[in-house]
């Protein structure tokens, strides 16, 4: 079981705005299977990570277009099912009008690839259908923009709410092992405790 990444760049837009942004593509599987967490941007980029490997799901952490633009398209690549709480339809809808996704995530929900299991954390905030993953045999979690090195991700666009996320990030995030690794939405990996410390 490993875990792969890479960088893609293009943009997000939301309210009006435009802004150039750098997201992290994750893959994690086997030699043989995987899912893809979020498909920003580019397909490409995504299919490269992915080499040969039967894609099981493509797991959204939430809806903003740079996290779920590519995913429709690479769901005719691989096909694979489209997996997003059911909370973030408005934000899917600016994306995506036309096709919806497959799958509904929920809370507590268990995936399994490659004989290991991924559970399902909704921690609304930064969107309100904004989920983790948390995979315990390898002690990390992918976040999205749930939260990032430095603190919690982005309020104060439209379906966003800063008191919703921190009490997401508190009654969910904290309750796991502090050497936790976070992998993110955009930039570098942190740990659970090194941003519990943050957030007292």
């Amino acid at each position: 079981m490993r875990v792969d990444h890479a960088v893609a760049s293009g943009t997000f837009s939301l309210d009006g705005e435009t802004h150039q942004v750098d997201n992290n593509l994750w893959v994690l599987g086997d030699d043989t299977e995987c899912v893809v967490i979020d498909a920003p941007h580019d397909v490409e980029a995504i299919l490269a990570l992915v080499g040969g490997r039967k894609v099981k799901a493509i797991l959204c952490t939430h809806a903003h277009d740079d996290h779920v633009r590519a995913a429709t398209e690479l769901r005719q690549r691989v096909v694979a099912p489209i997996l997003l709480h059911p909370d973030d339809r408005p934000l899917w809808e600016l994306v995506h009008p036309d096709e919806l996704w497959d799958v509904d995530l929920s809370d507590g929900q268990v995936i399994e690839v490659a004989g290991t299991a991924l559970t399902v954390l909704h921690t609304p905030g930064h969107a309100p259908g904004a989920v983790c993953f948390w995979v315990p045999e390898l002690g990390c979690v992918f976040t999205g923009d749930t939260l990032f090195q430095g603190g919690p991700g982005a309020t104060g666009r439209s379906f966003s709410d800063r008191a919703t996320l921190e009490a997401s990030i508190r009654s969910r995030l904290w309750e796991l092992p502090d050497e936790t690794v976070v992998h993110t939405g955009h930039g570098s990996d942190t740990t659970i405790g090194a941003e519990r410390a943050l957030l007292a």
